[in-house]
């Protein structure tokens, strides 16, 4: 047992604050021990805890700091009581009420004098104590009636008895975290927000910011809000926030259903200890839940909340703040990647910040994803490591895909083809056009690509979507609207925010197929449920409008689509059905060249039938299928079959056979 205890590490050395926090106590014992004296002088118990109290006082008194303590090392009751406004005799009851947390011998003590036997002081041992020093007891009902130490939740009273026979009681967690332990109660889920990303520097400067800035440099007593659509990046300028002012924060993730504004009292007076700024991130919660509540009229001091909007409720008159987390120029997403990616150059963030226009909170988190996985700095790792990060979050009805179609898989007249390549070099250059040369303020002009596809059904407009994302090196998020629209009215609005949310979050190009049926004609207001329709198209048109990314909508009919809409598009493109030689190039792409009989006449079939790239693509595929169950290559019979099953599925008439030449009679 003697080798074992003798391998144990050695207690850590207490810091300077931690001792003059127990000689403080001391100084309270001592006191005590004058009053028990005084009280029951000749009584052999009392005199027992009278030489007790002394004798531990002393020896407290020894580990007092030997040299006086500096500025920068304020003690942690100290800060508690600038924050606090306490006075002398709120810092002796709450030296009193931590007593019983100092030492067992002090806590059985305690539960001598206790009437009903509880290792804590009572009010009326205080009253006692300080009528030592001259405080009657009107000033302490005052103190612990209306006092800060009270109201702000430092003290408490326990007991249900008489005010003088009831406990004091120190908050949860109060006297480890006087001395400097790094305690807090149970019901606070402390979190760490991390280094202040960089890129703020332009958003540090709004004149708003600026004075949220001040209040927490002076510790006004104030409610600064900073309001996001994602915690990540509320977090991320709450610490750029605290940073540029050289605060430190004590930050507290709430819930749904915890209980705010006891939650707020705990947190004020922990980070008062730590002579730190309460932070609170408020999770929402459900739309059918009301948003818990804050009173911000009676603060001794700064407090921050980052949360979205609606997730909580502000209540009371007092100072308010709200930053809201507007996005970051260009300039500063390019410094934040090359912050973040040592090594790059500037063409290289340049066309990070152009492609992947993330808050730079994001693009800390994103960056180090790439260095831990050891990747070179590139576009697509970005990209992959954003997809990891943010990829498993989709709502219903939201399909990723990674598709690897090159632009040499579509057939498309010159014109058609210019237009999706111009897309997605937008996305490159819109850093330069836009924030460069400050044509988004000028021409009021949007970050991303509008696209609209039109033509018959298999003219490969889904397929033009996947060689869209392929060449701009992301993935595509293909919605199911018939998961999305719903008869309920508001829920197609709602299922369509999360569908752009996500689009944005991951970075993909979002694909709304057969867009007719969202992005109709609008109609005269004849009942409610026109109305209804009409301001669903009216959302639509702004959230297309402010999509920060690449959208392609497809549709058959160009002519049901509403006029807002198309003068919203950035480009639209006609995908027409394939001539006779963009017919000949489908065959011979997607047949297998290799397992092709030399019969096959391609020219004949791209004469003979005038059908769209979808069908050829099936025609190839169930020829292929057919061949191999017959143990043989690709004949002509083969495809001429596959045609017209594509003909019968399409209730047409199907043309006919092609002529037989003579080597085949």
């Amino acid at each position: 047992m003697s080798e074992r205890i003798g391998t144990l590490p050695a207690p850590p050395a207490r810091t300077a604050s931690s001792r003059a926090l127990t000689a403080d106590a001391a100084s309270i014992a001592h006191q005590l021990a004058v009053v028990i004296e005084r009280l029951d002088s000749t009584d052999e118990a009392a005199a027992g805890t009278v030489e007790f109290l002394r004798s531990w006082a002393a020896r407290a008194r020894l580990e007092a700091p030997a040299a006086p303590r500096a500025a920068e090392d304020r003690p942690p009751l100290d800060s508690l009581a600038a924050l606090l406004g306490l006075g002398r005799v709120e810092r002796q009851l709450l030296l009193l009420a931590g007593l019983a947390e100092e030492h067992e011998g002090l806590a059985g003590t305690l539960r001598s004098l206790h009437p009903l036997g509880e290792p804590r002081p009572t009010v009326g041992l205080a009253a006692l104590l300080l009528a030592e020093t001259g405080v009657d007891r009107a000033e302490l009902r005052r103190l612990l009636g209306e006092g800060p130490a009270i109201r702000h939740g430092a003290l408490r009273i326990g007991g249900t008895a008489g005010l003088f026979e009831r406990s004091l009681l120190l908050a949860d967690q109060l006297w480890e975290a006087l001395h400097g332990v790094d305690a807090v109660p149970p019901g606070l889920r402390p979190i760490d927000l991390g280094p202040a990303p960089v890129g703020l520097d332009g958003w540090l400067t709004d004149e708003l910011v600026r004075r949220a800035s001040r209040v927490i440099r002076d510790r006004d007593a104030a409610t600064v809000v900073i309001s996001a659509a994602e915690e990540r990046i509320a977090t991320g300028r709450c610490a750029a926030l605290l940073a540029r002012v050289g605060a430190r924060p004590f930050a507290i993730r709430v819930g749904p259903g915890d209980p705010m504004q006891e939650t707020v009292r705990q947190a004020l007076v922990h980070a008062a200890v730590r002579d730190a700024v309460p932070v609170l991130v408020v999770r929402a919660g459900p739309a059918d839940r009301e948003p818990g509540g804050v009173t911000i009229g009676d603060l001794p001091g700064p407090l921050v909340l980052c949360a979205a909007a609606g997730a909580v409720r502000l209540d009371g008159r007092g100072p308010l703040l709200a930053l809201p987390a507007t996005p970051v120029a260009d300039d500063q997403r390019r410094l934040a990647w090359r912050a973040m990616l040592a090594g790059i150059d500037d063409a290289t963030a340049r066309t990070l910040a152009a492609r992947l226009p993330l808050d730079p909170a994001w693009v800390a988190t994103v960056a180090g994803d790439v260095r831990v996985a050891q990747q070179e700095p590139t576009v697509s790792s970005a990209l992959a490591a954003l997809r990891r990060r943010t990829g498993a979050a989709l709502p219903p009805g939201v399909e990723l895909i990674s598709p690897a179609v090159p632009w040499q898989r579509l057939v498309l007249p010159d014109e058609a083809g210019f237009q999706l390549r111009d897309a997605v070099a937008r996305l490159s250059h819109q850093g330069t056009v836009l924030e460069d040369w400050q044509m988004r303020k000028t021409a009021r002009a949007r970050r991303g690509a509008r696209l609209l596809l039109t033509g018959l059904p298999g003219t490969g407009k889904s397929l033009a979507a996947e060689a869209l994302a392929t060449a701009a090196e992301t993935d595509l998020l293909r919605v199911d609207l018939s998961k999305i629209v719903s008869k309920w009215l508001g829920e197609s609005e709602k299922n369509l925010a999360a569908v752009f949310d996500a689009a944005e979050r991951t970075q993909s190009v979002l694909l709304l197929d057969e867009a007719d049926v969202l992005f109709g004609t609008r109609t005269e207001i004849s009942d409610a449920q026109d109305r209804y329709a009409n301001l669903e198209t009216a959302y639509l048109l702004q959230r297309v409008e402010t999509f920060d990314g690449l959208l392609v909508l497809t549709t058959n009919l160009r002519h049901n689509v509403d006029a807002a809409f198309l003068r919203r598009m950035d480009f639209v493109v006609d995908v027409p059905l394939p001539d006779e030689p963009a017919r000949r190039g489908l065959w011979s792409l997607h047949l297998p060249a290799a397992h092709v009989a030399a019969e096959v006449d391609l020219d004949v079939l791209a004469r003979m039938y005038p059908v769209p790239g979808g069908w050829i693509r099936n025609a190839a595929l169930t020829a292929a299928f057919a061949a191999a169950g017959a143990g043989d290559a690709i004949h002509q019979h083969h495809l001429i079959a596959a045609v017209r099953r594509e003909y019968a599925k399409a209730a047409l008439p199907f043309p006919g056979e092609p002529p037989r030449r003579r080597d085949e009679h």
